[in-house]
C-alpha cells in the first residue's frame, strides 16, 4: 500500500502495527527491509513491545533485541515512547507525519499487556482470550470506565479526527 501510494503520487501514510512476538519471525524483517529499499517515508512500523506473546514471555521463546537499533540498522527513522502515554504518542506522530526524507518511520511502544486490570496485567494467558461478563465488568471498574457505548463512540470520533490532522 505504501509503495503503491508513492508510485501513484498519493499523499497518504500507511501504518503497520506489529507485536514483539511476531517480530521474532524472519518474514517481518524482510518486509520491513523493503520499506527502506523503496524509500517509503510514508510507512510507519509500530511495534508494541509488551514482552509477552501467546507462549509466554518473549525472552523465554526468543530474546528480542533492541528494536530501535534494529530498525535504525534497517534505515528507519526510529523512535521509542511509553505506549501508555497518549500525549507522547500524539506528539511523536505530529513530529514525524510530514517528514519526507526517504526513510520509513519506526516507533517502538513500550507497554504492559492488560495494564490497569489486576487479573490481566502482564499475564500471557490473556493473549487472545475474551473475559466473561463478570471479568469484563471488573475490568471496567478497575479502569474507571463506565460501560457507556456513547462515550466509546465519541472517543473513536476523537481518534479519527486526530488521524485526519
Amino acid at each position: 500500500m505504501a509503495l503503491a501510494g508513492k508510485r501513484d503520487g498519493k499523499d497518504y501514510r500507511v501504518f503497520c502495527l506489529l507485536g514483539d512476538g511476531e517480530c521474532q519471525e524472519g518474514q517481518v524483517w524482510e518486509a520491513l527491509q523493503c520499506a527502506h529499499t523503496y524509500q517509503l517515508d510514508n510507512f510507519f512500523a509500530i511495534i508494541d513491545q509488551n514482552n509477552l506473546q501467546i507462549d509466554g514471555h518473549t525472552d523465554e521463546v526468543s530474546p528480542n533485541l533492541d528494536f530501535v537499533k534494529k530498525l535504525e540498522a534497517f534505515g528507519y527513522d526510529a523512535h521509542e515512547v511509553d505506549g501508555h502515554d497518549m500525549q507522547a504518542i500524539a506528539d511523536l506522530f505530529d513530529k514525524l507525519r510530514d517528514r519526507k526524507d526517504g526513510r520509513p518511520k519506526g516507533i517502538v511502544l513500550h507497554t504492559i499487556k492488560g495494564k490497569g486490570v489486576s487479573y490481566m496485567e502482564d499475564v500471557a494467558s490473556w493473549h487472545g482470550t475474551a473475559p466473561n461478563e463478570e471479568q469484563w465488568n471488573q475490568a471496567l471498574r478497575e479502569l474507571d470506565t463506565p460501560p457507556d457505548r456513547e462515550q466509546y463512540e465519541e472517543a473513536i470520533e476523537d481518534i479519527e479526527e486526530g488521524l485526519d490532522r
